[in-house]
Formats: C-alpha cells, sequence, structure tokens
C-alpha cells in the first residue's frame, strides 16, 4: 500500500480487522496472521498532519498489527506482481493500493481556459471564484486556494468541503442580490485518524484555540463517532440523520460484521 495520509493508515489497520472477522463467514484457514500488509511512504513520517508524537503512537500501533511501515520511502514503478522503490527494493504483492496524494480528474486540466494547478484543481480567489470567470465556483478537492499570509493550499479534507460549500452558498445568494462577495476563511478543527476497532489518535481544536489539544484512545474514538454522526446531522438533517445512526446501530447486532459484496 502506498501512501501514509490518513487514508493510507486507516486502510491499513481495516484490513486487519477484516481479516479478522473473515472466520465468521467460516474462512478459518485465512486470519490476520496470515496477513502482510507494508505501508510505503515518500515522506519522513506517516501522517504529516498530525503532531508527531501521535503519529508515531499510530505507527506503533500499527506495527503491533504486523504492517510494515516504510518511511522515506519512495516508489518508483508499479508492476503487477508488486511495488519498485527508489532504493531499488521489490515489494511482491498479489493486492497493490495507491493512496497517495490527491489529484482532480485529468477532465479538469485546462478545462473552459480556466486556470488550473498542477493537480488539476481549479484555481479560486477568496470568494471561490475561478480567477479566470467570476460565474464558476469551486469547491471541495477540485479547488485549490491558498489563504493569504499562508503558504499551502487549503487542505483537501471534509472540514474544508464542508466550510466551502457553506460560503459558496452565502456567495451565490450575494451575488443575485447584487451584494459584495464575503472571503472564505478556512478554520481547522484538526484530524482524527481510526484504526478501525484497535485505536484513534487524532488533534482537536485546531487554531480555533491558538494550538493543538491530542487524544487518542477510548476518547479520540468516542469523538471520532460523535463528528461522523454530525456529520450525517449535516447532510441529511436531524431527523433522517437520527434514523441512520439507529439503524446503524441495529446492523451491528443482527448483521455480520464485514460486508463481502
Amino acid at each position: 500500500m502506498v501512501g501514509g495520509g490518513a487514508t493510507g493508515v486507516e486502510l491499513a489497520a481495516e484490513l486487519y480487522n477484516s481479516a479478522a472477522e473473515l472466520r465468521h463467514y467460516g474462512l478459518e484457514v485465512f486470519d490476520e496472521s496470515r496477513l502482510e500488509v507494508t505501508l510505503i511512504e515518500a515522506g519522513p513520517r506517516i501522517l504529516p498532519a498530525l503532531p508527531e508524537d501521535l503519529a508515531a503512537a499510530a505507527q506503533k500501533e500499527l506495527e503491533a498489527l504486523g504492517v510494515r511501515v516504510l518511511t522515506g520511502m519512495a516508489v518508483v514503478e508499479a508492476t503487477r506482481e508488486g511495488m519498485k522503490t527508489a532504493s531499488g527494493e521489490f515489494i511482491a504483492a498479489d493486492l497493490r493500493l495507491w493512496a497517495a496524494g490527491v489529484k482532480a480528474p485529468d477532465v479538469l486540466a485546462d478545462i473552459g481556459g480556466l486556470e488550473t494547478s498542477r493537480t488539476n484543481q481549479l484555481a479560486v480567489r477568496p470568494t471561490l471564484q475561478t480567477t479566470r470567470d467570476d460565474r464558476i465556483f469551486a469547491i471541495g478537492d477540485c479547488a485549490y486556494f491558498i489563504p493569504e499570509g499562508t503558504s499551502r493550499p487549503v487542505p483537501p479534507r471534509a472540514q474544508a468541503a464542508h466550510q466551502m460549500a457553506a460560503a459558496a452558498f452565502v456567495n451565490l445568494k450575494r451575488l443575485i442580490g447584487n451584494r459584495a462577495l464575503k472571503p472564505f476563511v478556512y478554520r481547522d478543527h484538526g484530524s482524527l485518524v481510526s484504526l478501525s476497532r484497535y485505536s484513534t489518535v487524532g488533534s482537536l481544536m485546531g487554531n480555533l484555540v491558538g494550538g493543538r489539544m491530542a487524544i487518542e484512545g477510548r476518547i479520540a474514538r468516542f469523538v471520532y463517532a460523535s463528528l461522523y454522526r454530525m456529520h450525517l446531522f449535516a447532510i441529511h438533517g436531524v431527523i433522517k440523520g437520527s434514523a441512520m445512526v439507529v439503524y446503524s446501530w441495529i446492523n451491528r447486532i443482527i448483521r455480520p460484521r464485514l460486508k463481502l459484496h
């Protein structure tokens, strides 16, 4: 598996959880002890969005599961048989997964003459309007926006997309009403990474309190689940969101813990 960000780390842990659940389907010949996962990260450590101590704790949890974590290791070639690294090592694999980096579809590259980044994201101004056409707004993973006073673009994360969507909605209404548009301000509320049923690590609040509050274990797992439910409520509303939470809780009791289709 290539990529030591949240996606790669969570998926590596979930693979072990899935392998452990296979025995419930009568596949006693295969369990987590027969699974070998290698997580390859080109950067100096996994989970760069988290504080170093939390990233180290996550790596320790992964290695305890049996995951081989390779950092500072770039992949130069992917074949049907496995991955070749810049150091010359070839890592054989039956299943190869790529979870490194975010790139928008090639169809967005210079689409309609709009300005795009090297990852095909549409460049936007603080109002979230594209730089070459005021009639077009871009939000979420397809938007490339560097806040004033910073050198890095807004990260392609769910909380950024949620905030952008709210800001674009307000600006669309103001545009229709011929009023001045408001600049988008990104607020980092922190990050949480779930290692399946084994553990959860993360940092909360982000720049809201001028720093980060590191959490892990049961508290982090509770917050992770709570934030997911808040996400359901934001998308589906309180009534439908509550029904989905109850439905999910019932399914955990009456249905198998792993879907094979």
